[in-house]
């Protein structure tokens, strides 16, 4: 199957090569690309000493260039949305990761039952506050550090036409703001055809919302927000 993955190029390759050796043929086409704030995030932990909040594997790159700095702080507890973000803490050096099966109002409730103190959240711009009202929901004591942004990509034309010339029969969406951005592209009457009939599969149910109404019977739902249940829709 010709798979179309929106994720942005680092993330995107990983992804494919996982689709090839699922036997199917990827295509790229990156919507959005990190800008990484160390500086903030550093200041953030070095401002607490308890629990760590990661709602994204992106969070824990913006860290990657500070190694010497961040080495202080690894035994700290890490608590992760699903098994990605949970595996590029544990690949920085964090000793004591773990992570919810849900999303982001699951990992509130995980770090309810085993933390307390300051949470530092290392957060990412745009995002969904599902985490953020559950915590608040819940009294935790929340301190959100903005240490990446995601950037649009801007797309060549000639990108969309390679698509209209090799069609994909199913496209990922792991992101709201990329499935957005994905469907501004095209306008109701210029629709492509193989874009009505190819299925959509989406992380979450936040994702599909941002589906437009008519391709809505095309969407797949993941059950749960991590890629290993994406990729087993297809």
């Amino acid at each position: 199957m010709r798979v179309l993955v929106t994720r942005p190029q680092c993330q995107g390759e990983r992804t494919a090569q996982r689709l090839r050796a699922m036997g199917h043929e990827p295509s790229l086409l990156p919507l959005s690309e990190p800008r990484h704030d160390s500086d903030a995030a550093i200041e953030a932990l070095d401002a607490h000493d308890g629990p760590i909040a990661i709602t994204s594997a992106e969070a824990v790159r913006s860290l990657t260039a500070r190694s010497g700095e961040l080495a202080r702080h690894l035994t700290r507890p890490v608590f992760c949305v699903g098994a990605a973000s949970a595996e590029a803490a544990d690949a920085a050096g964090f000793t004591s990761v773990s992570a919810s099966t849900g999303d982001g109002s699951d990992l509130a409730e995980l770090i309810a039952g085993q933390a307390n103190g300051v949470i530092t959240y290392l957060a990412g711009a745009p995002r969904a506050e599902t985490f953020e009202k559950r915590a608040a929901e819940l009294e935790l004591q929340i301190d959100v550090a903005v240490c990446y942004r995601m950037q649009p990509v801007t797309i060549d034309p000639a990108q969309i036409e390679q698509l209209a010339r090799a069609p994909a029969e199913a496209a990922l969406f792991y992101s709201r703001e990329a499935a957005l951005a994905f469907f501004e592209l095209f306008t109701a009457e210029s629709t492509p055809v193989w874009l009505t009939v190819a299925k959509l599969f989406c992380l979450s149910e936040a994702v599909a919302t941002a589906v437009p109404g008519g391709l809505r019977k095309n969407i797949r739902t993941a059950a749960m927000p991590d890629e290993q249940s994406l990729l087993s829709l297809l």
